[in-house]
């Protein structure tokens, strides 16, 4: 029968391999979620000088400052993923595009509610793997996408 110094041994050893795989699963997650935030501020930036039509002009200055907040939101994963010892991904997801104002309103929103579902994942790992400070900066980035979802939503009539 083994020493219980043994077994405690080999316990810290799997804590220690557990809280490495958790890391980089985290690492992973939020690297995906980088390249989410480089699609998101390209297609911003390409709809709010896109949109036509008169009933578009308020929601397309609210694409330039979604733009914007989507930028602060990639460069504080891109940190979280560097203090976690990984490197930030470089690639986005691949922006879509339509000529329909209506439809790149649509795509925004589903990517949004893509992005929040995700978010609520990442911060489910944090949590776990005892990243707490990681995921009370996500709670910040996810309430900024909750009100761009807002934003989208109230634009395409649906609340």
């Amino acid at each position: 029968m083994p020493s219980n110094k043994n077994n405690s041994t080999a316990k810290a050893a799997d804590a220690g391999a557990a809280s490495s795989t958790s890391r980089d699963e985290i690492i992973k997650g939020l690297n995906e979620d980088l390249a989410r935030e480089y699609k998101a501020i390209i297609q911003y930036v390409v709809f709010s000088v896109s949109l036509k039509g008169a009933e578009y002009n308020d929601i397309a200055d609210q694409l330039k400052l979604h733009a914007s907040q989507e930028l602060v939101h990639a460069l504080e994963i891109a940190r979280q993923v560097d203090y976690l010892g990984g490197k930030p991904t470089v690639t986005g997801k691949q922006a879509e595009f339509s000529n329909d104002s209506k439809k790149m309103l649509e795509i925004d929103l589903k990517d949004e509610q893509n992005t929040i579902t995700n978010y609520r994942e990442r911060i489910r790992e944090a949590e776990a793997a005892g990243e707490f400070a990681l995921s009370e900066a996500l709670r910040k980035i996810i309430a900024q996408e909750q009100d761009h979802e807002i934003d989208l939503k109230d634009a395409l009539g649906l609340r």
